[in-house]
């Protein structure tokens, strides 16, 4: 698999957003729309696709919450290729870009009609929290943090 950092413009990222948006109208039914308000992908500097052979597979995104926090957004893998690891693949990389500019933790939501979501996010070291921002009174919602390590810490994983 082959990673790719890009932005809210890639047209790869914005393709499997809209494969997204289907499964989630679906999933959702009537709250789709509370949701979608919150997930608009204009202005995102940093995001990462996954590609399978040339293919993009799978995708994600970190957008700043406040100065010490990036939110994940619009984590997505296409249906046929899931199972090979490619979310987890986006979720450690764009932890550690996140790492690198400096953010000591990532939060997420995810709804619970989602359970391969949930699944993938306690997998990878995510901790249940309360329910933050707009998804604070949202019974569908599931928020989730995961502390990050410091860069120094973080190269001294690589080595």
């Amino acid at each position: 698999m082959e990673i790719q950092r890009t932005d809210s413009n890639d047209r790869d990222f914005i393709e499997l957003v809209k494969h997204l948006d289907m499964d989630l109208a679906k999933r959702d039914g009537e709250d789709h729309s509370f949701y979608e308000q919150f997930n608009k992908i204009d202005s995102i500097k940093y995001v990462i696709v996954i590609y399978d052979n040339g293919y993009p597979i799978s995708c994600g995104a970190i957008k700043e919450y406040d100065k010490h926090t990036m939110e994940i957004k619009r984590m997505y893998t296409l249906p046929k290729n899931r199972g090979l690891g490619a979310a987890s693949l986006v979720l450690r990389t764009l932890e550690t870009w996140a790492a690198e500019l400096s953010y000591q933790k990532c939060i997420l939501e995810t709804g619970v009609k989602q359970p391969e979501a949930i699944g993938l996010y306690f997998k990878n070291g995510y901790s249940l929290i309360p329910n933050y921002g707009q998804y604070a009174e949202i019974e569908n919602s599931r928020c989730f943090e995961k502390k990050l390590p410091d860069m120094m810490t973080l190269n001294r994983k690589i080595k």
